[in-house]
This record gives C-alpha cells, structure tokens and sequence, in this order.
C-alpha cells in the first residue's frame, strides 16, 4: 500500500511526514524520506509513496504548531509498532505537557517504571513520529538538552517555541488590555 509523502518548509528546516490514511508513520526535520523509512517498522513499511500538496489536519497541526499553539499535534493520528513498554512510552510522551519539559528519569516513571531510564530514552531514540509524538519533550536530570535525533538546534527551538506560547497572551486578553 502506498504512503503519502510531505515535505514542508518550517522555521527549523525542511519537514517531512509519511502518511498513509491520515495516519502519521514518521516525521522529522529532514527533506529526505530516505532518512525516516528506518524508524517505520518493517510491518507498517509502505511500498511507495505518493507525493502531495497537503494533509489536512497533519499539515495544519504543523502549521499550528509553528504559528505558537502546539496542541493539535497531540491530536494527530500516529502508527508505530513496537513492544508493549516503548509503544506505551511513546503514548505517554504525547501527555507531556508543551513548555513543561521532564527529565528522562521522570519520564521512565511516567510510563510505569522509574528503573527504566534506559528504555524510556531508548523510547526517545526510536520514536520516528517525531513532533507528533514530542521527544524533544524529555532532557537530563541536570537540564541540559541531552540527544534529538533532528539535532539539538531544533530540540532547543522547538523547546523554546513551546515556552513562548506559554507565556505569550492569549487573543482574548490582548483585546481586553487594548481598552
């Protein structure tokens, strides 16, 4: 079965996502589809791709997300396959709140078991929904950034986009300190 395939221009750099029906299979800041069909699994693996123009609310969340309101990524159908810890991982990662970064540690007892710190990074590592799914969401212990796979200029953007919109005024309040 075929994938669609799209490429987008963000403030980060080139970002592509591989969908097939309105389901993402793996993202992340690249414009080479080569450099995400590894973290699909072999299962989940489409026998092309179909370039296209747009992906409804896929690409509108991207475009949300840049625009300051990162929440409709979370909405986001995601497909990936793995065993029952890391698959459990990453649906905890998408309840990790914008702005509010966890430490890798916090994160393994968020997902039911504080001596996994090394699954829960490994979670991380292998997660191929990249935004949708936020690892960028989970640093070190001491708060330095730790790894991204997209590489740590975009791990600390997105970071910093996130705090913005958490401390930017909402619409309603500008317009009540407008009279």
């Amino acid at each position: 079965m075929k994938a669609q395939l799209l490429t987008m221009a963000t403030p980060d750099g080139p970002f592509t996502i591989i969908a097939r029906d309105g389901v993402v299979l793996a993202s992340g800041w690249t414009a080479e589809a080569s450099e995400l069909t590894g973290q699909i699994h072999p299962e989940l693996l489409p026998a092309g791709y179909e370039n296209v123009d747009g992906l409804g609310p896929i690409s509108a969340a991207v475009e949300a997300f840049y625009a300051g309101n990162p929440a409709p990524a979370m909405g986001v159908p995601v497909l990936q396959k793995s065993g029952p810890f890391r698959a459990h991982a990453w649906d905890v990662l998408r309840t990790v709140r914008p702005g509010a970064p966890v430490t890798y540690t916090e994160y393994a007892e968020l997902s039911g078991n504080a001596k996994a710190v090394r699954a829960a990074a490994s979670a991380c590592a292998f997660n191929a929904a990249a935004l949708f799914v936020p690892c960028h969401r989970v640093v070190r212990t001491d708060g330095t950034l730790g790894g991204f796979r997209w590489g740590l200029r975009i791990k600390e953007s997105l970071l910093a986009r996130e705090r913005d919109a958490l401390t930017a005024p909402s619409p309603a309040a500008e317009s009540l300190t407008a009279r």
